[in-house]
């Protein structure tokens, strides 16, 4: 920082009597008074305020040995502030001399103060230094509270804050999907459960709207990159039954498969926000013998519990989807989803209540007590939508099985119970009204 010259050769400094001919007199309403030494050319150049004040038009007091007095009221928090532009018209202002400035906040009070004082050159550097300085959430808070109605020359700091034009926001959200969907290598998983959160964060209406409302277009683009992942998955479904010679080796296909699955799983929550879930329910639907096939070919190992409950998460949501009539299937395919995933779900429910839970179980905070119960609740509703005949197979089914305590269908059998007893009565009810 270099001092300003007086012109005369020798620089002037602030508080220096020996040349001053103007005081400074800073005072607030708490009945601080400060008497600060300046030069008046100084003044006059750095800030209109002074200029206005020292011009003849504006009487000015006098004091001890004739020098001419401007009084500054302000408030005794922005006492320091004044006293450092003050300061500064006796500096070469950088902005990037962050030593100068002493964080945002300081920096904030500055400017509050160099507008007031209508001081060009130190508003510049200020905005400068707080367009490029990294903001804390307490910080950017005061900007917003304190830059607002400052002018245009402001508009460089406002930038930061400003909302994202909607053709940005579509643009980076269709990225990020494209980026979560495309299986990128496990060395990226961190990258990718930033992405996914950030996604769901756009998707989410909290106290504030929702960033981005999908239309028909963006949903369209999002159902082509699930699609994506969906034919990888069933590709990879048809290996692990088909490659006897295991061209690429189980365990890597395993891990792959796993992958996969929570992929979907995640995939499931953004298609239920953007009610398209329609191309997952029937890739699932299709493709659900396999799965079990290549689920009951595996070797028994930790690594593909885990696998299996991943499967029973995934399952559970696509249930869901069916059963609350989000996505409408034929009864076939209804019936067909019920035959394949109820006996899977008993066995794995019942394999899961064996495992000790004392110490440390490396699955207990995957045995998620209400994702049993989302699970039982998707059958109990899938089935009450079945034919009669049908309800009847599967509940004659249940009442004869060893694992009979899960999924508990007594809610289905009651209704069942109920509607077969008065089921002549209304079908006779019906007939005689149309007569």
């Amino acid at each position: 920082m270099k001092s300003t010259g007086s012109g005369t050769g020798a620089p002037s400094r602030i508080g220096d009597r020996s040349t001053s001919d103007v005081v400074v007199r800073l005072r607030t309403q708490d009945g601080r008074d400060d008497w600060v030494y300046c030069h008046s050319h100084i003044l006059a150049e750095k800030s209109k305020y002074f200029a206005d004040r020292l011009s003849e038009s504006w009487p000015t007091c006098q004091i001890l040995d004739s020098r001419n007095c401007v009084e500054v009221y302000c408030q005794e928090s922005d006492f320091d502030y004044h006293v450092t532009v003050l300061r500064f018209f006796y500096v070469s202002v950088d902005a990037s001399a962050t030593e100068m400035w002493h964080g945002v906040k300081n920096a904030l009070g500055i400017l509050r103060v160099a507008v007031d004082l209508g001081c060009p050159q130190i508003i510049t550097a200020c905005v400068d230094y707080l367009e490029a300085a990294p903001w804390e959430e307490a910080e950017e808070e005061e900007i917003l509270r304190i830059i607002p109605g400052m002018g245009s020359q402001m508009e460089p700091i406002i930038a930061r804050l400003q909302p994202v034009n909607s053709t940005a926001i579509v643009r980076i959200f269709l990225s990020a999907i494209q980026f979560v969907t495309s299986s990128p290598p496990p060395l990226m998983n961190e990258l990718k459960t930033s992405a996914q959160e950030q996604i769901e964060y756009m998707l989410t209406e909290d106290d504030d709207a929702p960033l981005l409302v999908a239309d028909d277009e963006i949903k369209l683009e999002v159902r082509e990159c699930v699609r994506g992942l969906l034919a990888r998955f069933n590709d990879l479904v048809e290996s692990l039954l088909c490659d006897p010679e295991q061209s690429v080796p189980e365990a890597e296909k395993y891990q792959l498969f796993q992958f996969y699955l929570i992929d979907l799983s995640w995939s499931c929550q953004i298609m239920a926000k953007l009610e398209t879930m329609r191309e997952v329910v029937n890739s699932w639907t299709e493709a659900s013998e396999n799965i079990v096939k290549v689920v009951e070919q595996a070797s028994p190992k930790a690594e593909m519990l885990e696998m299996k409950l991943k499967i029973i998460e995934v399952t559970t949501k696509i249930l869901e989807a069916i059963g609350y009539g989000n996505v409408i299937l034929p009864t076939a395919k209804r019936l067909h989803m019920v035959k394949v995933w109820l006996p899977f779900a008993r066995v794995m429910k019942h394999l899961i209540d064996s495992i000790p839970t004392d110490g440390e179980d490396v699955l207990a905070p995957k045995m998620d007590g209400e994702l049993w119960q989302s699970l039982e609740s998707a059958f109990v509703s899938i089935i009450l939508a079945l034919p009669s005949v049908d309800q009847a197979d599967i509940l004659t089914e249940w009442l004869g099985s060893e694992h009979i305590r899960y999924p508990d269908l007594t809610e289905a059998f009651e209704v069942w119970c109920y509607r077969s007893k008065v089921a002549k009565r209304r079908l006779t009810s019906i007939g005689a009204s149309m007569v």
